[in-house]
């Protein structure tokens, strides 16, 4: 595929084959890239310029970018609208690398493995919630965590039916 000629978009499409559920935010020098779906869903959602690696050739590489020095503001806005975010980053330097910079996934960010102040909505309390049911016992026992503040809850009641909604229980941004 004409795509992947180039060393770089090789080693791209390796490590985007290994979490094709996330946007992967690839980092290259001073940006993180984006590219072929990733960046068309990137560019809509973050409002930022698609543009194209190889513009005008056969092969054109839709791409957009971020700053890394901006980049929790846009991974926070990918995360609230639905989608989980890979962090590429360069492990090695140009100066050691005689071809290409190695790289690697350092962090996979979730709704529930967001843990930067910056990137929590201060104004509610965010919320990972657990729930195990035991119908033997016909109990619910539930624990959840505030990840804002470190507060931690642990819950017992009898269970009320054979459905249980733990959204009846507590608004958590995810559920385990």
């Amino acid at each position: 595929m004409k795509h992947f000629e180039t060393p770089m978009m090789k080693q791209y499409a390796f490590i985007k084959k290994q979490y094709a559920d996330c946007i992967l935010f690839f980092r290259l020098g001073d940006f993180y890239e984006m590219f072929l779906e990733d960046a068309e869903i990137g560019s809509k959602v973050l409002d930022i310029t698609l543009t194209a690696r190889n513009k005008g050739k056969d092969g054109a590489i839709p791409m957009c970018g971020v700053p890394f020095h901006a980049s929790d503001a846009y991974i926070s806005k990918l995360v609230k609208n639905g989608y989980k975010v890979a962090i590429c980053e360069q492990i090695g330097t140009p100066q050691e690398s005689e071809d290409l910079v190695e790289r690697d996934v350092i962090r996979v960010v979730t709704p529930g493995t967001i843990i930067d102040e910056n990137m929590l909505e201060n104004k509610s309390n965010n919320y990972v919630l657990t729930i195990s049911i035991d119908r033997k016992k016909n109990q619910l026992s539930m624990s959840y965590a505030d990840i804002s503040t470190g507060d931690f809850i642990i819950k017992e009641t009898p269970l009320i039916s054979n459905s249980v909604d733990e959204n009846t229980y507590l608004a958590s941004k995810i559920s385990v």
